[in-house]
């Protein structure tokens, strides 16, 4: 964590010297009123804002336009906030940065209980045969936290010494907020809407839940800027996506943009990593932490009536109130700046998500910067760039952030990111990759298509972990095609795509497909990428339609093409790439008893490679190399 150094006013003057912009003002009584600095196109620590002792902290209701506990009252949504004392006087007026959250209502013993999911309770069973519906799971029962959001302190101090306005709000149905939980209805998106127009002048705020007595931001510029992780970082995409005005630029981090491809993935019913069985309606009541006067009618409406209804873990199509949960469908409706950040290696929210909205925002022509890392769930971009943003577009400082390199990734074994002028990178090309048989259960991986050959089959075992497929021994559960030895590094920038051929024995089966490296590097300390590119799963019954899927005719052979996940990853030389193919996976997938077959047609299964260099550069790295 950061800290902050509040040094006094004359060090920063006699260092700053005419070098930094400070704009004072004078109040009706002759003192002094401190505005916010700028230097090299940043905001900076204001001497007058630093003092955590000073600042003015309250709460409030903000009153939405939707009652969706169906109480007969408009919903009504907690929110907090941070401000240096200097607003006060009314005659300083801040920028806002404002962050929504499902999680402010937990209590800190509630999140240490479900740190483990994998042994909650509250999770659907996954060991069941693809179609079926396991016995109804338990669920939770959770207090309210009343405190002041668990991260506040760190963004308060991040921010408000800076020259910003904190504000916090609990989604609807958690916490001190009214309504219901929807996950992804219509009102997660009008409540920060609501929100950002009372601090724009424009909805109407009270200092109690049930009161009159009203409260105006009269210290909000009506500029804001919103940022967060995961789902708070989807409500930043949920608020602009209604096109609110005063909502200036948005930050966020690792965010759904669809609820679908978070618990599904191409008409198969998948976890997200690390929460095996967890679905939709888990997830409601992981933050079900608002009015327990309420819960009752909430449950029965929203997660045993909307939810149970619709999202339907028995066959995993997609359907209209899947559509209904996708932010892409909306974003025409948008026009904030935005920063998005997420991490290639993400495999609880997948990079899919970000990238899908990135590419529709930069195709719509928004001010878009992308940020990408190797690591994990998480990860806020340098924290330079997101100054310089909010900078530009809430305080108005022309500082060229749009003539910013565009792209910016964190390489392998790097904590700096480099800059790219596209994602995927403007030289990459798709390279196709055809599948030969070969001995001791590898095949191999060939720019030009074989002659014609025999198909190959595997048979199913989940309780076998993929990164022990790779292994010969486990050989019969898995197909595994390897390219030549890379003489040179290749770099993949943007999304693989597979073709795949099959027939099944049964009339349903699960669909895996990695791309990985070998030599396999084994270690407790070894980098995910370092044995994985990318990957993704599909089911085979829907490859007509994702809105649609049909059992499978044992023997009967079908055509199955999907996106693996987007990557950007420098292959060293030395290691081959390695197409697997297999059924069940144990970490993401439903685990239906073993032994299911999939027979491949070799003939008609490929994979394209997004290669930096295309075709000339992937000849060149496996040129005179052996398999």
């Amino acid at each position: 964590m950061r800290r902050q150094f509040a040094f006094p006013l004359f060090i920063f003057l006699l260092i700053g010297g005419l070098s930094k912009v400070r704009a004072q003002q004078t109040d009706s009584i002759g003192t002094h009123v401190p505005k916010p600095i700028f230097k090299n196109g940043q905001a900076q620590i204001v001497p007058e804002f630093s003092s955590e002792e000073d600042w003015i902290k309250e709460e409030l209701w903000v009153e939405t336009s939707f009652d969706s506990d169906n109480d007969g009252k408009l919903d009504r949504m907690h929110v907090f906030v941070t401000r240096p004392k200097q607003t006060e006087s009314r005659e300083l007026k801040l920028p806002v940065i404002y962050t929504s959250s499902p999680y402010y209502g937990l209590k800190i013993s509630t999140i240490i209980r479900q740190a483990v999911f994998s042994k909650s309770k509250i999770f659907w069973k996954v060991k069941h045969e693809i179609g079926e519906l396991p016995k109804s799971r338990k669920h939770s029962k959770l207090g309210t936290r009343i405190k002041r959001p668990l991260m506040s302190s760190y963004m308060d101090n991040l921010w408000v010494p800076r020259g910003y306005i904190m504000v916090y709000s609990s989604s609807p149905g958690t916490g001190l907020s009214d309504g219901a939980i929807t996950m992804g209805g219509e009102n997660e998106s009008l409540a920060p809407k609501a929100v950002i127009d009372w601090l724009c002048g424009r909805a109407k705020g009270f200092n109690t839940r049930n009161g009159n007595e009203e409260v105006a931001a009269f210290w909000s510029t009506g500029k804001v800027g919103m940022t967060g992780t995961s789902y708070d970082g989807t409500i930043c995409i949920a608020a602009a996506t209604t096109g609110v005005e005063g909502l200036e630029a948005i930050i966020p981090v690792a965010p759904l943009t669809s609820h679908y491809h978070y618990y599904r993935s191409n008409g198969l019913v998948k976890s997200p990593g690390g929460y095996i069985g967890e679905d939709m309606d888990v997830y409601y009541d992981y933050i079900n932490t608002g009015d327990k006067s309420n819960r009752k009618h909430n449950d029965a409406t929203i997660r045993d009536s909307l939810l149970a209804l619709n999202i339907d873990r028995i066959t995993g199509d997609y359907n209209d109130f899947w559509d209904s949960r996708d932010y892409l469908n909306k974003i025409d409706y948008m026009h904030a700046a935005m920063l998005m950040a997420h991490g290639f290696n993400d495999w609880n929210v997948m990079p899919e998500q970000s990238y899908r909205f990135y590419k529709a925002a930069k195709e719509k022509g928004l001010p878009v910067q992308l940020y990408y890392h190797q690591g994990g769930h998480g990860g806020d971009p340098p924290f330079k760039m997101m100054n310089r943003w909010f900078t530009r577009y809430l305080h108005g400082i022309e500082n060229g952030v749009e003539n910013d390199p565009p792209v910016w990734i964190v390489r392998e074994n790097s904590n700096s990111p480099k800059s790219y002028s596209s994602f995927p990178d403007s030289n990459s090309s798709n390279v196709i990759l055809h599948l030969k048989s070969g001995n001791n259960g590898t095949g191999h991986l060939y720019t030009e298509k074989p002659d014609q050959q025999n198909t190959e089959t595997l048979s199913d075992d989940y309780s076998i972990n993929y990164s022990e497929l790779h292994k010969s021994k486990n050989a019969s559960h898995r197909l595994l095609y390897l390219s030549p030895v890379l003489q040179k590094s290749i770099r993949i920038s943007g999304v693989a795509t597979v073709t795949i051929r099959l027939a099944c024995n049964k009339p349903a089966a699960n669909l895996s497909v990695y791309l990985i490296t070998l030599p396999w590097i084994e270690g407790k300390h070894v980098k995910i990428y370092e044995n994985l590119i990318t990957r993704s799963w599909a089911d085979p019954q829907n490859h007509k339609s994702i809105r649609k899927g049909e059992p499978l005719i044992p023997g009967e052979y079908v055509q199955v093409s999907f996106d693996l996940m987007p990557d950007d990853q420098i292959i060293p030389e030395g290691k081959q790439i390695g197409l697997m193919i297999f059924s069940s996976d144990q970490e993401f997938t439903l685990c239906p008893k073993s032994g299911t077959q999939l027979t491949i047609d070799l003939n008609s299964t490929s994979i394209t490679l997004p290669v930096v260099g295309g075709i000339t550069a992937y000849e060149n790295a496996v040129k005179n190399s052996q398999y």
